[in-house]
Protein backbone atom coordinates (compact mmCIF):
# COMPACT_ATOMS: atom_id res chain seq x y z
CA UNK A 1 0.00 0.00 0.00
CA UNK A 2 1.13 3.60 -0.73
CA UNK A 3 0.63 5.82 1.96
CA UNK A 4 -2.58 7.35 1.00
CA UNK A 5 -3.87 3.63 0.64
CA UNK A 6 -2.61 3.10 4.36
CA UNK A 7 -4.26 6.27 5.50
CA UNK A 8 -7.76 4.59 4.26
CA UNK A 9 -6.54 1.52 6.29
CA UNK A 10 -6.96 3.24 9.99
CA UNK A 11 -10.27 4.77 8.52
CA UNK A 12 -9.31 7.99 7.12
CA UNK A 13 -10.04 9.02 3.87
CA UNK A 14 -8.37 11.18 1.75
CA UNK A 15 -9.62 13.37 -0.33
CA UNK A 16 -8.60 15.72 -3.16
CA UNK A 17 -8.70 19.52 -2.43
CA UNK A 18 -9.04 20.53 -6.19
CA UNK A 19 -10.64 20.30 -9.51
CA UNK A 20 -10.01 21.55 -12.76
CA UNK A 21 -11.71 19.77 -16.38
CA UNK A 22 -8.34 18.74 -17.95
CA UNK A 23 -7.75 16.63 -14.97
CA UNK A 24 -11.19 14.76 -15.13
CA UNK A 25 -10.29 14.47 -18.97
CA UNK A 26 -7.19 13.48 -19.18
CA UNK A 27 -7.47 10.34 -16.90
CA UNK A 28 -5.22 12.54 -14.01
CA UNK A 29 -8.48 12.29 -12.03
CA UNK A 30 -8.96 8.95 -12.48
CA UNK A 31 -5.07 7.50 -11.68
CA UNK A 32 -4.81 9.50 -8.29
CA UNK A 33 -8.55 7.60 -7.67
CA UNK A 34 -6.60 4.38 -8.43
CA UNK A 35 -3.99 5.51 -6.18
CA UNK A 36 -6.06 6.15 -3.49
CA UNK A 37 -7.87 9.07 -3.73
CA UNK A 38 -11.60 8.41 -2.38
CA UNK A 39 -13.43 12.01 -3.00
CA UNK A 40 -12.80 15.28 -4.48
CA UNK A 41 -13.67 19.03 -2.92
CA UNK A 42 -13.99 22.20 -4.09
CA UNK A 43 -14.72 25.85 -3.51
CA UNK A 44 -15.22 29.30 -5.29
CA UNK A 45 -11.25 30.28 -4.95
CA UNK A 46 -10.71 26.78 -6.64
CA UNK A 47 -12.73 27.90 -9.61
CA UNK A 48 -11.41 30.87 -9.95
CA UNK A 49 -7.97 29.43 -10.11
CA UNK A 50 -9.14 27.18 -12.31
CA UNK A 51 -11.72 28.94 -15.03
CA UNK A 52 -10.03 32.54 -14.53
CA UNK A 53 -6.47 32.07 -14.50
CA UNK A 54 -6.26 29.44 -17.59
CA UNK A 55 -7.90 29.25 -21.21
CA UNK A 56 -9.30 25.67 -20.74
CA UNK A 57 -12.89 26.91 -20.14
CA UNK A 58 -12.52 29.64 -23.12
CA UNK A 59 -13.89 27.80 -25.72
CA UNK A 60 -17.03 26.92 -23.50
CA UNK A 61 -17.14 30.91 -22.39
CA UNK A 62 -17.40 31.83 -25.68
CA UNK A 63 -19.92 29.21 -26.92
CA UNK A 64 -22.39 29.71 -23.73
CA UNK A 65 -21.79 33.69 -24.67
CA UNK A 66 -23.15 33.56 -28.14
CA UNK A 67 -26.00 31.89 -27.02
CA UNK A 68 -26.64 34.75 -24.73
CA UNK A 69 -25.61 33.25 -21.42
CA UNK A 70 -25.29 35.87 -18.39
CA UNK A 71 -22.00 35.38 -16.63
CA UNK A 72 -23.39 33.88 -13.56
CA UNK A 73 -25.63 31.48 -15.77
CA UNK A 74 -22.27 30.66 -17.18
CA UNK A 75 -20.41 30.03 -13.73
CA UNK A 76 -23.26 27.90 -13.14
CA UNK A 77 -23.19 25.41 -16.20
CA UNK A 78 -19.14 25.14 -16.38
CA UNK A 79 -19.05 24.38 -12.09
CA UNK A 80 -21.97 21.56 -12.37
CA UNK A 81 -20.63 20.31 -15.49
CA UNK A 82 -17.36 19.89 -14.16
CA UNK A 83 -18.71 18.76 -10.74
CA UNK A 84 -20.83 15.84 -12.70
CA UNK A 85 -17.71 14.46 -15.04
CA UNK A 86 -15.62 14.49 -11.71
CA UNK A 87 -18.72 12.51 -9.87
CA UNK A 88 -18.94 10.14 -12.73
CA UNK A 89 -15.12 9.20 -12.38
CA UNK A 90 -15.47 8.87 -8.53
CA UNK A 91 -18.65 6.97 -8.68
CA UNK A 92 -17.34 3.13 -8.37
CA UNK A 93 -15.38 4.58 -4.76
CA UNK A 94 -19.11 5.87 -3.81
CA UNK A 95 -20.31 2.24 -4.85
CA UNK A 96 -17.46 0.11 -3.15
CA UNK A 97 -17.42 2.11 0.00
CA UNK A 98 -21.48 1.68 -0.01
CA UNK A 99 -22.23 5.45 -0.38
CA UNK A 100 -19.58 6.80 2.23
CA UNK A 101 -17.41 7.83 -0.05
CA UNK A 102 -16.62 8.76 -3.43
CA UNK A 103 -18.03 11.59 -3.18
CA UNK A 104 -17.27 15.12 -5.03
CA UNK A 105 -18.40 18.77 -3.26
CA UNK A 106 -20.05 22.27 -4.93
CA UNK A 107 -20.44 24.95 -2.74
CA UNK A 108 -23.97 26.83 -2.67
CA UNK A 109 -22.61 30.92 -3.26
CA UNK A 110 -20.66 32.52 -1.19
CA UNK A 111 -22.91 35.49 -1.42
CA UNK A 112 -25.18 33.57 1.01
CA UNK A 113 -23.58 32.69 3.39
CA UNK A 114 -25.78 35.02 5.57
CA UNK A 115 -28.83 34.36 4.06
CA UNK A 116 -30.47 30.80 5.65
CA UNK A 117 -33.32 30.60 3.29
CA UNK A 118 -31.05 31.35 0.29
CA UNK A 119 -29.11 29.33 1.25
CA UNK A 120 -31.26 26.49 1.17
CA UNK A 121 -32.68 27.36 -2.03
CA UNK A 122 -29.39 27.17 -3.68
CA UNK A 123 -28.42 23.50 -1.60
CA UNK A 124 -31.63 22.12 -3.20
CA UNK A 125 -31.19 23.90 -6.80
CA UNK A 126 -27.37 22.94 -7.31
CA UNK A 127 -27.97 19.10 -5.78
CA UNK A 128 -31.26 19.48 -8.54
CA UNK A 129 -28.89 20.26 -11.33
CA UNK A 130 -25.84 18.07 -10.82
CA UNK A 131 -28.19 15.01 -10.35
CA UNK A 132 -25.36 12.88 -8.89
CA UNK A 133 -25.61 10.44 -6.00
CA UNK A 134 -22.17 10.90 -5.03
CA UNK A 135 -22.46 14.83 -4.55
CA UNK A 136 -21.85 16.65 -1.53
CA UNK A 137 -23.03 20.38 -1.45
CA UNK A 138 -21.06 22.36 0.67
CA UNK A 139 -22.58 24.94 3.27
CA UNK A 140 -20.82 27.11 5.41
CA UNK A 141 -21.37 26.61 9.13
CA UNK A 142 -22.12 30.41 9.94
CA UNK A 143 -24.66 30.92 12.31
CA UNK A 144 -27.18 31.63 9.11
CA UNK A 145 -25.60 28.49 7.77
CA UNK A 146 -26.42 26.15 10.53
CA UNK A 147 -30.35 25.85 10.17
CA UNK A 148 -29.79 25.91 6.48
CA UNK A 149 -27.38 22.97 6.60
CA UNK A 150 -30.35 20.99 9.43
CA UNK A 151 -32.81 21.61 6.91
CA UNK A 152 -30.73 20.44 3.95
CA UNK A 153 -29.78 16.85 5.78
CA UNK A 154 -33.63 16.35 6.44
CA UNK A 155 -34.34 17.15 3.26
CA UNK A 156 -31.62 13.75 2.47
CA UNK A 157 -29.24 16.22 0.64
CA UNK A 158 -25.71 15.04 1.27
CA UNK A 159 -24.18 18.23 3.03
CA UNK A 160 -20.39 18.97 3.64
CA UNK A 161 -20.46 21.83 6.50
CA UNK A 162 -17.34 24.02 5.44
CA UNK A 163 -15.76 26.50 7.15
CA UNK A 164 -15.38 25.81 10.64
CA UNK A 165 -13.08 26.98 13.28
CA UNK A 166 -14.79 26.84 16.94
CA UNK A 167 -15.16 23.63 18.84
CA UNK A 168 -18.40 25.26 20.25
CA UNK A 169 -19.71 26.38 16.40
CA UNK A 170 -18.56 22.17 15.76
CA UNK A 171 -20.79 20.98 18.65
CA UNK A 172 -23.90 23.50 17.19
CA UNK A 173 -23.51 21.45 13.22
CA UNK A 174 -23.25 17.80 15.22
CA UNK A 175 -26.13 18.62 17.04
CA UNK A 176 -28.07 19.75 13.72
CA UNK A 177 -26.96 16.56 11.80
CA UNK A 178 -27.98 14.16 14.87
CA UNK A 179 -31.67 16.59 14.72
CA UNK A 180 -31.81 15.89 11.28
CA UNK A 181 -31.06 11.97 11.34
CA UNK A 182 -33.84 12.24 14.17
CA UNK A 183 -36.26 13.60 12.13
CA UNK A 184 -36.14 11.51 8.95
CA UNK A 185 -36.10 8.20 11.15
CA UNK A 186 -39.52 10.11 12.69
CA UNK A 187 -40.60 10.28 9.36
CA UNK A 188 -39.78 6.28 8.42
CA UNK A 189 -36.97 8.16 5.74
CA UNK A 190 -34.00 6.83 5.47
CA UNK A 191 -31.07 7.69 7.35
CA UNK A 192 -28.10 6.94 5.75
CA UNK A 193 -27.30 10.31 4.41
CA UNK A 194 -23.65 10.59 3.92
CA UNK A 195 -22.27 14.06 5.54
CA UNK A 196 -19.20 15.40 6.68
CA UNK A 197 -17.81 18.49 9.02
CA UNK A 198 -14.93 20.75 7.38
CA UNK A 199 -12.43 22.04 10.51
CA UNK A 200 -9.93 24.07 9.48
CA UNK A 201 -6.40 23.54 10.54
CA UNK A 202 -3.51 25.49 9.24
CA UNK A 203 -4.98 28.91 8.98
CA UNK A 204 -5.07 28.87 13.01
CA UNK A 205 -1.64 29.12 13.65
CA UNK A 206 -1.27 31.59 10.26
CA UNK A 207 -3.05 34.24 12.79
CA UNK A 208 -1.58 33.23 16.07
CA UNK A 209 1.66 32.10 15.41
CA UNK A 210 2.87 36.18 15.28
CA UNK A 211 0.52 36.53 18.56
CA UNK A 212 2.60 33.74 20.58
CA UNK A 213 5.79 35.71 19.35
CA UNK A 214 5.08 38.95 21.06
CA UNK A 215 3.63 37.28 24.17
CA UNK A 216 7.01 35.55 24.58
CA UNK A 217 6.12 31.86 23.76
CA UNK A 218 7.43 30.97 21.18
CA UNK A 219 7.37 27.27 21.45
CA UNK A 220 3.57 26.85 20.80
CA UNK A 221 4.10 28.14 17.57
CA UNK A 222 2.66 25.20 15.02
CA UNK A 223 0.48 23.70 17.92
CA UNK A 224 -2.43 25.18 18.76
CA UNK A 225 -3.91 24.34 15.30
CA UNK A 226 -3.45 20.44 15.72
CA UNK A 227 -4.29 21.27 19.45
CA UNK A 228 -7.63 22.32 18.65
CA UNK A 229 -8.20 19.85 16.13
CA UNK A 230 -7.63 17.43 18.14
CA UNK A 231 -9.88 18.62 20.48
CA UNK A 232 -12.71 18.52 17.71
CA UNK A 233 -11.98 15.07 17.20
CA UNK A 234 -12.55 14.25 21.16
CA UNK A 235 -15.89 16.16 20.42
CA UNK A 236 -16.68 14.05 17.95
CA UNK A 237 -16.42 11.12 19.73
CA UNK A 238 -18.38 12.54 22.88
CA UNK A 239 -21.34 13.57 20.07
CA UNK A 240 -21.52 9.88 18.57
CA UNK A 241 -21.76 7.95 21.26
CA UNK A 242 -24.70 7.70 23.76
CA UNK A 243 -27.75 6.26 23.72
CA UNK A 244 -29.62 8.66 21.12
CA UNK A 245 -26.77 8.24 18.77
CA UNK A 246 -26.42 4.71 19.38
CA UNK A 247 -30.42 4.14 18.51
CA UNK A 248 -30.06 6.12 15.20
CA UNK A 249 -26.89 3.89 14.54
CA UNK A 250 -29.25 0.92 15.18
CA UNK A 251 -31.30 2.28 12.63
CA UNK A 252 -28.45 3.07 9.58
CA UNK A 253 -27.26 6.38 10.56
CA UNK A 254 -24.21 7.37 9.79
CA UNK A 255 -21.37 9.28 11.74
CA UNK A 256 -21.22 12.45 9.98
CA UNK A 257 -17.55 12.54 9.90
CA UNK A 258 -14.89 15.33 10.44
CA UNK A 259 -12.85 16.23 7.98
CA UNK A 260 -9.76 18.39 8.11
CA UNK A 261 -9.60 21.15 5.56
CA UNK A 262 -6.42 23.29 5.74
CA UNK A 263 -4.04 21.24 5.78
CA UNK A 264 -1.41 22.41 4.08
CA UNK A 265 1.45 24.35 5.74
CA UNK A 266 1.56 27.85 5.18
CA UNK A 267 4.78 28.68 7.07
CA UNK A 268 8.07 27.17 4.80
CA UNK A 269 9.55 26.98 8.14
CA UNK A 270 7.56 23.98 8.82
CA UNK A 271 7.53 20.19 7.35
CA UNK A 272 5.10 20.05 4.05
CA UNK A 273 3.09 17.09 5.70
CA UNK A 274 2.82 18.30 9.44
CA UNK A 275 -0.70 18.85 9.51
CA UNK A 276 -1.47 15.83 7.53
CA UNK A 277 0.78 13.48 9.67
CA UNK A 278 -0.60 15.02 13.02
CA UNK A 279 -4.26 14.39 11.61
CA UNK A 280 -4.60 10.35 10.72
CA UNK A 281 -6.92 8.64 12.54
CA UNK A 282 -10.24 6.84 12.02
CA UNK A 283 -13.75 8.00 11.32
CA UNK A 284 -12.00 11.16 9.58
CA UNK A 285 -11.74 12.81 6.39
CA UNK A 286 -8.36 14.97 5.39
CA UNK A 287 -9.00 16.96 2.06
CA UNK A 288 -5.61 17.54 1.18
CA UNK A 289 -4.13 20.32 -2.04
CA UNK A 290 -3.06 18.23 -5.17
CA UNK A 291 0.88 19.25 -4.52
CA UNK A 292 0.53 18.31 -0.91
CA UNK A 293 -1.28 14.88 -1.53
CA UNK A 294 1.38 14.15 -4.28
CA UNK A 295 4.11 14.81 -1.39
CA UNK A 296 2.39 12.52 0.83
CA UNK A 297 1.58 9.88 -1.36
CA UNK A 298 5.10 9.40 -1.96
CA UNK A 299 6.55 10.78 1.69
CA UNK A 300 4.11 9.97 4.05
CA UNK A 301 3.95 7.94 7.20
CA UNK A 302 0.49 7.50 8.30
CA UNK A 303 0.00 6.46 11.60
CA UNK A 304 -3.25 6.57 14.48
CA UNK A 305 -1.75 10.28 16.10
CA UNK A 306 -5.85 11.33 16.95
CA UNK A 307 -7.04 8.73 19.29
CA UNK A 308 -5.79 9.45 22.60
CA UNK A 309 -5.00 13.17 21.51
CA UNK A 310 -7.04 14.85 23.89
CA UNK A 311 -5.26 14.81 26.94
CA UNK A 312 -1.75 16.42 25.67
CA UNK A 313 -4.47 18.98 23.07
CA UNK A 314 -6.10 20.28 26.42
CA UNK A 315 -2.78 20.89 27.96
CA UNK A 316 -1.73 22.97 24.83
CA UNK A 317 -4.80 24.43 24.73
CA UNK A 318 -4.92 25.64 28.40
CA UNK A 319 -1.63 27.16 28.10
CA UNK A 320 -2.97 29.43 25.40
CA UNK A 321 -6.04 30.34 27.46
CA UNK A 322 -3.06 31.33 30.14
CA UNK A 323 -1.79 33.55 27.87
CA UNK A 324 -4.77 35.41 26.82
CA UNK A 325 -5.83 33.38 24.05
CA UNK A 326 -9.83 33.10 23.01
CA UNK A 327 -9.67 30.60 20.68
CA UNK A 328 -14.01 31.45 20.14
CA UNK A 329 -12.78 34.67 19.39
CA UNK A 330 -10.05 33.63 16.78
CA UNK A 331 -12.67 31.18 15.30
CA UNK A 332 -15.12 34.04 14.76
CA UNK A 333 -12.11 36.14 13.31
CA UNK A 334 -11.40 33.38 10.66
CA UNK A 335 -14.64 33.17 9.96
CA UNK A 336 -15.28 36.15 8.64
CA UNK A 337 -11.75 36.03 6.78
CA UNK A 338 -12.97 32.59 5.52
CA UNK A 339 -16.48 34.18 4.20
CA UNK A 340 -14.34 36.98 2.24
CA UNK A 341 -11.37 34.67 1.03
CA UNK A 342 -14.66 32.62 -0.92
CA UNK A 343 -16.35 36.14 -1.77
CA UNK A 344 -13.22 37.77 -3.28
CA UNK A 345 -12.59 35.03 -6.11
CA UNK A 346 -15.81 34.15 -6.56
CA UNK A 347 -16.34 38.01 -7.72
CA UNK A 348 -13.52 37.95 -9.44
CA UNK A 349 -14.39 35.38 -11.73
CA UNK A 350 -17.50 36.43 -12.34
CA UNK A 351 -15.85 39.67 -14.03
CA UNK A 352 -13.39 37.65 -15.69
CA UNK A 353 -16.18 35.23 -17.48
CA UNK A 354 -18.26 38.63 -18.07
CA UNK A 355 -15.07 40.41 -19.83
CA UNK A 356 -14.45 37.34 -22.10
CA UNK A 357 -18.78 37.09 -22.53
CA UNK A 358 -18.64 40.82 -23.73
CA UNK A 359 -15.85 40.24 -25.63
CA UNK A 360 -17.53 37.46 -27.99
CA UNK A 361 -20.71 40.09 -28.28
CA UNK A 362 -18.63 42.69 -29.25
Amino acid sequence: MNPLQKMASLGQSPWLDYIRRDMIHDGTLARMRDEGVLGVTSNPAIFEQAIAQSDLYDDAIRALAAEGKTAMEIYDILTVADVQDAADVMRPVWEASGGQDGYVSLEVSPLLANDTNGTILDAHRLHRAVDRPNVMIKIPATLAGLPAIQQCLADGIPVNVTLLFSRRRYQAVMDAYIEAMTERAAKAKPVQVASVASFFVSRVDSLLDPQLDAKGAPDLKGKLAIANAQGAFADFRAAFSGAKWEQLESEGAWKQRVLWASTSTKNPDYAPLMYVEALVGPDSVDTIPAATLEAYKHDGQPVDRLTGSADAAAQVLARAAELGIDMEAVAAELEADGVAKFVDPFHKLINSIDAKRLAVLS
